[in-house]
């Protein structure tokens, strides 16, 4: 089975995060570890990223929130790095002062190159850390699939996220495929967009 590595954002995901009830339901699954969830630190945080991925080399990157922009640094910086794909999820958009807090600033600017690897990008339409149509831009900056989940909020546990389905039921469609092909770049045309 295609090996998974979940990608917190700011502050971690708790106990009850969708996150964590994924990680708990996938046999294959580990959880990057920061030393600090509290002060981003990208430079620190792509290295720990980095070696986790190291070590699940034709990993699944599930990432939320600041994880989104942080799994974008990751492929610029370390395009050597073998990953089938990523689930980016209510990405925050730490190039706008409106949306999230200055501390997140240092993961500015977003890389907006295709990512070398199949991606979907989930979103809300009132997501407070990143607007409808800058979700929708990053998609397409990314070459990445886009879900629009609706006024779903941040997608985490204040939004009254903890188990997640239509998370859990992307996942596994996204392992069918990364477990039916090799570990390459993913090179070919975006797939239509898709909505919840």
């Amino acid at each position: 089975m295609t090996p998974v590595v979940i990608v917190p954002g700011l502050g971690g995901s708790g106990e009850t995060h969708w996150q964590t009830h994924l990680q708990r339901s996938l046999p294959n699954a580990i959880r990057v570890q920061q030393d600090d969830w509290q002060r981003p630190d990208l430079t620190r945080w792509v290295e720990r990223l980095a070696r986790t991925v190291e070590a699940r080399q034709g990993a699944i990157l599930v990432a939320h929130s600041l994880g989104c922009p942080l799994v974008a640094h990751l492929a610029r910086q370390r395009p050597d790095l073998s990953i089938k794909g990523a689930m980016l999820v209510a990405p925050a958009d730490v190039d706008s002062a409106r949306h999230t807090p200055s501390h997140t600033r240092g993961f500015a600017p977003i890389p907006l190159r295709p990512l070398p690897f199949r991606s979907i990008v989930v979103a809300s339409t009132n997501d407070p850390y990143i607007a409808i149509e800058r979700a929708r831009e990053l998609a397409a900056a990314w070459n990445a699939e886009f879900v629009d989940a609706g006024p779903v909020g941040h997608i985490n546990v204040e939004a009254g996220f903890g188990p997640w389905t239509e998370g859990v039921h992307m996942m596994n469609s996204l392992i069918a495929w990364a477990d039916a092909r090799p570990a390459k770049p993913w090179n070919l045309p975006r797939l239509a967009v898709g909505t919840r």
